[in-house]
């Protein structure tokens, strides 16, 4: 009986204790710094966040602590004056560094934690590898083409670069549980083989590309979310694909941002991060006709409430947004409209017999719309003969200034106002400020949109040009 009360009280102390211990302690020793302030900071995606902070003391030690383990990734340690240095955090969350605010890497001790000491061996490494590889840079960029020289010196910058390869090769081999091994096989350079050869004997010119594509995520592990909070990997790995290796056009980037998304589903945090990225990026983009996408990424995953992580307001602003721009791509018809012209007659868009119209929304106290007015009416001038008409509205609500600007600045077009406020064409077409410029087709579908008078200018002698080769 009395053993079995030992061991109960020792089972009880031991669970107060471990109940009072923090599940991540870090003590950190910064020569060179006392009585100030120092951060702990995460990375997400491409943007670094201040997780915690510690007061270090007159011997500048201080502790970073939490009741909740830290999610895995690279972290910073910041000083004051906003230098840093890096730190894995991974399983190993109690540990204790030293090192002075200069020389980071050089001089820095590690106890406790096995993953920072490999990874600072590897800091120590590529920073004695890009020392070897300045002064050699600095002699290429003296020396002319034809010098002899510049080969042996490409041959041994070629060196360097195959032995920080081969370093990384031999680590993950060594250590293929690191999540240092993780970074490094995230950051794979492709290698792509030599191209086959075609019936016609000649080598296939689509195979490097396609090869490229294929296997662009081939070492990317989407169940492993701390690549988010690594910078350089995952992220830029998103951004390369979807900005310069998928083609440019919607319909090609909807199909990929799909199979991305379903690669990330093995992680609810990757998926989230994924879906995040490419609704932002779309939205965000200034390349027309992007909208596309991101009216497909909030009917795919935020309708479907898929978006755990947006709260219903949110929710609500992001759908009533991409029904909005759903019925302003390019290739659907434009919302029609009926207002008045400076004679107080009601005119209607869809009434306009024209090859091509140009739905022009302005303001004549708009300073951007009296520089690019002029440039219009001057077009304008040149193409009314080709079956090409401007259907502007005014934003203002000053019906006196708004004709005088009419007469003033000659636009012998189609002008209109919405004097009673009835069409609502501030959201149907969504301007939130002028001028908003849409070129539409002789049905009204919307073919170009959002365009500067340069660009529509270049877009229709195109299309002009187009139609006269049919």
């Amino acid at each position: 009986m009395l053993k079995k009360i030992i061991l109960l009280f020792a089972f009880v102390v031991s669970f107060l204790l471990s109940e009072g211990k923090p599940a991540y302690q870090i003590k950190v020793k910064i020569n060179g710094l006392s009585d100030t302030v120092c951060y702990l900071g995460n990375y997400y995606g491409d943007k670094p966040y201040i997780k915690d902070t510690t007061l270090l003391d007159s011997k500048g030690i201080g502790v970073f602590s939490g009741e909740n383990a830290l999610p895995g990734g690279l972290y910073l340690i910041i000083f004051p004056s906003k230098k840093y240095f890096e730190i894995i955090i991974d399983k190993e969350q109690n540990f204790y560094l030293e090192c002075d605010t200069t020389g980071l890497t050089e001089h820095i001790i590690i106890k406790g934690s096995n993953e920072n000491t490999l990874f600072f061996d590897y800091l120590k490494f590529i920073t004695k590898k890009q020392k070897e590889t300045e002064p050699l840079k600095e002699q290429l960029s003296k020396l002319k083409e034809q010098d002899d020289s510049i080969k042996i010196i490409k041959e041994e910058l070629n060196k360097i670069d195959e032995d920080v390869k081969n370093y990384k090769l031999a680590f993950i081999k060594k250590y293929p549980e690191s999540f240092l091994s993780v970074i490094f096989n995230t950051s794979y350079e492709l290698e792509i083989p030599e191209a086959p050869i075609l019936p016609n004997g000649a080598k296939d010119s689509t195979f490097a590309y396609t090869y490229f594509k294929q296997h662009f995520f081939d070492h990317i592990d989407f169940s492993d979310e701390r690549l988010l909070r690594t910078p350089g990997v995952f992220h830029n790995k998103l951004k390369q694909y979807f900005s310069s290796v998928v083609i440019q056009i919607p319909d090609s980037i909807i199909k990929e941002a799909d199979m991305v998304v379903e690669k990330a589903r093995k992680n609810k945090e990757v998926f989230k991060y994924v879906v995040w990225y490419l609704t932002n990026w779309s939205e965000t983009s200034n390349i027309m006709g992007f909208d596309a996408i991101f009216v497909h990424m909030v009917e795919k995953y935020y309708m479907t409430n898929e978006a755990y992580w947006v709260n219903a307001t949110n929710l609500e602003k992001i759908n009533s947004r991409a029904k909005i721009l759903k019925n302003l791509l390019i290739g659907t018809r434009a919302p029609n409209l009926t207002a008045q012209d400076t004679n107080n007659v009601f005119l209607t868009l869809y009434n306009v017999d024209a090859t091509y119209t140009i739905l022009y929304f302005w303001d004549p106290t708009c300073g951007h719309c009296q520089k690019e007015l002029p440039k219009l009416v001057s077009y304008y001038d040149s193409i009314k003969t080709k079956n090409i008409e401007v259907f502007a509205l005014c934003a203002d609500n000053d019906v006196v200034r708004w004709k005088k600007y009419v007469k003033e600045n000659k636009m012998k077009w189609i002008n209109v106002m919405d004097i009673q406020n009835t069409t609502a064409y501030h959201t149907i077409y969504d301007i939130s400020s002028t001028p908003v410029m849409y070129l539409l087709d002789k049905d009204k579908k919307i073919i170009a949109k959002k365009l500067s008078v340069d660009q529509l200018q270049a877009f229709i002698e195109w299309k002009l040009k187009k139609d006269e080769g049919k």
